[in-house]
């Protein structure tokens, strides 16, 4: 019985402790869409994600949030659209080598199922890292999604793994 309760709580502080490493988006801002009477408004929140693989490279995410009660409570499916713009913010570095294509953000846009993505895929010929934003639901997928392109100077190669 003991046993089993130390590894679920060395379980539980393990996935704590990777929650808490993942980074947390800064919020630039928002601009309000629609009024509600109770709760949060609509609105468009815009936020910025430091690439977490490769230093001096920050995407912005644009996406639509749900207000109202439910919306404030987080209990709302906020909309599938979403835009992004990456850019070279800082000297690019790459402290490891990248796959040539991961999920580099992850976001939970409603209760259950509805996940909001970010994607880096490298071009190799053009030396060029490319961001992905889309929606998911669990149940259908969804097509709506933007993309966006930080060109790499060529004296400093992507480095794949």
């Amino acid at each position: 019985m003991r046993a089993t309760l130390r590894t679920a709580a060395l379980a539980a502080c393990t996935l704590l402790a990777a929650g808490a490493a993942s980074a947390a988006p800064d919020k630039i801002g928002t601009v309000d869409t629609a009024f509600k009477l109770l709760g949060r408004d609509h609105d468009i929140i815009v936020e910025a994600y430091d690439d977490p693989a490769v230093q001096g490279v920050t995407c912005y995410v644009s996406r639509a949030r749900t207000g109202g009660i439910k919306g404030s409570l987080g209990l709302a499916e906020d909309r599938s659209e979403a835009s992004i713009a990456c850019r070279q913010t800082g000297p690019v570095n790459f402290p490891a080598p990248l796959r040539k294509q991961e999920e580099v953000f992850s976001e939970r846009l409603s209760i259950l199922f509805k996940r909001l993505r970010v994607v880096r895929m490298v071009d190799p010929a053009r030396n060029t890292l490319v961001y992905l934003t889309y929606s998911e639901k669990l149940v259908d997928g969804s097509p709506q999604n933007s993309v966006t392109a930080v060109p790499v100077d060529r004296a400093t190669p992507i480095p794949l793994k």
